[in-house]
């Protein structure tokens, strides 16, 4: 814990770790009050594109958290700098929710059934055997096929729910093709939130987050702190027989604040 003094830059992970769908977790606002006492800056990261980035401003500023446009970055968005940066065509195959298809058409991409030139999938709550049909016809001709993130499910209240990793198993099933995936754990998440963080040293910066295969992988792969929390999807069983071990694991986001003195 004593490596958190150095830390300035906290990069947070949403569900199961700062909420749990409509509820906020009681540790959250302790844990942004301290930050801001102790001069630390938080950035919120999370792999669900089934929202844009304004949602999830306009969410937890509802919640009580001060927040500005730029604390919040989403793999929708990590995906759009992937493309934009590396000139994939502009005419897309987007299965996404109306507040994706808004943050892509917003950053000047043609929405597209007919004639695209790449397919992109998001966590698509809108997702119909139509929309599943067509892209895998514009996949088997050969298009790009990008994927936002991988994760398998999504937590609610509830239970988990399928996430985009799970469409993305049937569709590879289908067409037997893989697609590029761009949020966490993978370089390309990395990179764009270097590029628009400025996070030049790993020693200043540490990963938050719920599970093991994207937060803490992706905290790993950077060379950043790692550090699990134990309120969502991972339990202790999970860690104790996972090869991906992160730097600290506490049971909440509140525990950390003890670190920062």
């Amino acid at each position: 814990m004593e490596r958190l003094k150095d830390i300035t830059t906290f990069l947070l992970d949403l569900d199961g770790t700062f909420y749990l769908g409509d509820e906020l977790f009681p540790w959250s606002l302790p844990f942004v009050e301290a930050c801001k006492q102790f001069g630390k800056r938080f950035i919120f990261v999370t792999n669900n594109s089934s929202q844009n980035g304004a949602h999830y401003v306009s969410k937890l500023r509802s919640m009580g958290v001060e927040i500005t446009a730029d604390q919040v970055f989403t793999s929708g968005q990590a995906t759009i700098f992937y493309l934009k940066k590396y000139s994939y065509p502009k005419k897309i195959y987007l299965l996404g929710t109306p507040a994706l298809e808004e943050e892509f058409s917003a950053e000047g991409f043609c929405l597209t059934d007919k004639d695209p030139e790449a397919v992109v999938l998001g966590f698509d709550l809108t997702l119909t055997y139509e929309k599943l049909e067509r892209a895998c016809h514009f996949i088997r001709k050969g298009l790009p096929f990008i994927a936002t993130h991988p994760d398998f499910n999504c937590p609610t209240p509830q239970g988990p729910i399928p996430d985009c990793g799970s469409m993305i198993a049937l569709i590879t099933a289908s067409t037997g093709v893989k697609p590029k995936v761009i949020g966490k754990p993978n370089a390309e998440m990395i990179e764009a939130l270097r590029a628009k963080y400025g996070l030049e040293d790993p020693k200043t910066a540490a990963m938050v987050g719920d599970r093991l295969y994207t937060d803490i992988a992706m905290g790993n792969a950077a060379g950043i702190t790692s550090i699990l929390v134990l309120s969502g999807e991972t339990t202790r069983d999970d860690l104790a027989g996972s090869d991906t071990r992160p730097d600290i694991a506490v049971e909440h986001l509140g525990e950390l604040i003890k670190g920062f003195r």
